[in-house]
């Protein structure tokens, strides 16, 4: 008793005193303040250009090729390209749509008539995450939020498509699979100071459900800045994507396989709303 009753006194001997006293108070109660805020929805909207490469297998029509395509005859051959992800989370909960849509075309010398081969990539997940677990490293980011640490696990499904369109000798044939790959992962959110921020996330799926077995994974530098008056954060990064997916062709005797993994560098930026 003698000693907690002797501890106001002597926090009063050593508290400073002055100019440090009002600066050391505002920053605990900015601290104070950003962590008891209540919980609201925010709007994160975050477009961002993947410099994919593709390699692995794939069998079609009784064919089996090795695809090996670099980051520069992806470019060569891309028509358009749309790659963006939306978020909603008021901060403990959260909800995403990540997709990515690309179309590619490419024409062919075949027994002296052309061929032109035009390929349709369509890339939606959904998913939802929880904040599990988080603590404070102390002092706020420039967006007046505490600095954290924190792990997400996160679970959603992933749905592809390849259509596939092929024109010779005046005809079109087109033709085209679909999957979707249900996913269970993890993400996380390391605040390294006010303006920098290390954000990773890693799922894997499929199942036997669509694919055989899938799996995702991405790793984000940002920093923290403001656009038009909105917290912004630029991203630069990396991105793996695989799928090991099988079925029968349209031929009906042989299968269609698709054992590709997608990688390459990836930046944007997240702008909140």
């Amino acid at each position: 008793m003698l000693l907690l009753s002797s501890l106001p006194q002597a926090a009063a001997q050593q508290a400073p005193t002055g100019p440090s006293a009002a600066i050391s108070a505002l920053d605990a109660g900015n601290a104070a303040e950003a962590s008891s805020l209540p919980d609201r929805w925010k709007l994160i909207v975050s477009p961002y250009v993947w410099a994919l490469s593709l390699d692995g297998d794939a069998s079609l029509a009784g064919f089996d090729t090795h695809v090996d395509v670099p980051f520069s005859e992806t470019l060569k051959h891309l028509d358009l390209a749309i790659m963006g992800n939306v978020e909603v989370t008021n901060g403990r909960f959260g909800f995403y749509v990540d997709g990515q849509y690309a179309q590619t075309s490419q024409e062919e010398e075949l027994l002296s008539n052309e061929l032109a081969v035009g390929i349709t990539t369509t890339t939606l997940a959904l998913g939802a995450f929880y904040r599990a677990y988080e603590v404070e490293l102390g002092g706020l980011t420039v967006f007046n939020e505490a600095r954290v640490f924190a792990l997400e696990p996160t679970i959603g499904l992933r749905w592809t498509k390849l259509e596939a369109t092929v024109d010779a000798l005046g005809l079109s044939v087109t033709k085209q699979a679909n999957w979707t790959d249900p996913f269970i992962g993890l993400r996380l959110n390391a605040d390294l100071d006010e303006r920098w921020n290390l954000w990773a996330e890693a799922d894997i799926g499929g199942f036997d459900i669509g694919s055989k077995i899938s799996y995702s994974a991405q790793a984000f530098l940002g920093y923290r800045t403001f656009v038009l008056d909105h917290p912004t954060v630029l991203r630069l990064g990396y991105r793996v994507t695989a799928q090991d997916f099988e079925t029968d062709d349209f031929t009906g005797s042989n299968k269609f396989q698709w054992d590709v993994t997608q990688h390459g560098p990836i930046i944007g930026f997240s702008m909140q709303f």
